[in-house]
């Protein structure tokens, strides 16, 4: 047999989107005396689905879930909810470094109307694997609700490690994974031995794990350019590497002034998307609002990104 004769490659196998493809991690807009904006949260979901996010993940990091409290953290699912109504998932981020205050943070983001969970392992305390394995099978008992585990050791201290998340994966509501552990390795072992979605919650990763099996992104970038990042997957599905290889590198000095420029997400993109007229509002503290000069150079970065074409 030659080269000529043999089949073309297989666009790597990929498992059900459990919370769709394309997901923005968004933020939670506040009003400029800094109480939740129920209702810049309700708009600003509309358009991120109108624009081509498929899914929501509210209360994450980039969401600012250590100052908000649980009783706005359920405020926001139910804004969002009655928003969007049932045409994306609602994920909700309840993770703590407390199994049991966790566990009361699932159950309302249930009653709340939430269609999964977000659960990043305990942080601080650096539990060993038996117990991050443990706190998030009794958070996934806790209630009906699928469940996404972030691996996120940059900033919980503690790995969700492969082999770990190979048992959690026998666990009929752990559905899938947000990956910002950066071992493409270890990704890799969990795709090939499981049935879990896995999301990159790594900006400039997407095309990269979504061409070796992934699900698709769970992306901050994507409160400001969601068709920009959808597109990705897009011109990848349509069997068309090379534009969606063009599309990744278009965004990245985006995501470069959003996610590398020595800011958190929560703060580069409510500073892009005031500048946008946008619900955003400021950050609380301890964040402090992005100065002049980085809004201005996230501004540039974003009107090259979307002046170009689709």
């Amino acid at each position: 047999m030659t080269l000529s004769d043999t089949a073309p490659a297989a666009v790597p196998a990929r498992v059900p989107a459990p919370f769709g493809r394309a997901l923005c991690a968004m933020i939670t807009p506040f009003t400029q005396s800094g109480a939740l904006d129920p209702d810049g949260a309700g708009r600003l979901a509309a358009r991120l689905v109108d624009e081509g996010c498929d899914g929501l993940v509210l209360s994450g990091t980039t969401g600012e879930s250590p100052t908000t409290t649980d009783e706005e953290k359920s405020a926001l699912v139910r804004a969002v909810r009655a928003a969007v109504g049932d045409r994306v998932p609602v994920v909700a981020g309840v993770g703590t470094a407390d199994t049991r205050h966790t566990v009361e943070l699932a159950l309302a983001a249930e009653k709340a109307g939430a269609d999964g969970l977000l659960v990043i392992p305990p942080y601080y305390s650096r539990p060993p694997q038996d117990a991050v394995e443990a706190h998030f099978r009794e958070i996934a008992d806790a209630t009906a609700l699928p469940l996404m585990v972030y691996d996120i050791p940059g900033r919980t201290g503690t790995r969700v490690e492969p082999d770990t998340l190979i048992r959690l994966a026998e666990h009929p509501r752990i559905v899938a994974v947000k990956d910002c552990a950066y071992d493409l390795l270890g990704t890799q072992r969990v795709l090939a031995e499981t049935e879990l979605g896995y999301y990159t919650g790594c900006d400039e990763y997407v095309l990269a794990l979504y061409a070796i099996g992934g699900t698709g992104y769970v992306s901050t970038v994507a409160n400001a350019a969601p068709r920009r990042f959808r597109a990705i997957l897009d011109a990848f599905d349509a069997g068309d590497t090379a534009l969606a290889a063009r599309h990744q590198r278009q965004a990245l000095p985006l995501v470069e002034a959003m996610m590398a420029a020595g800011l958190p997400g929560a703060v580069t993109a409510k500073a892009l998307l005031g500048r946008l007229g946008l619900p955003a509002g400021p950050v609380r503290a301890p964040l402090r609002p992005a100065g002049r000069d980085a809004a201005d150079g996230l501004l540039a970065a974003y009107e090259r990104l979307v002046s170009g074409p689709l």
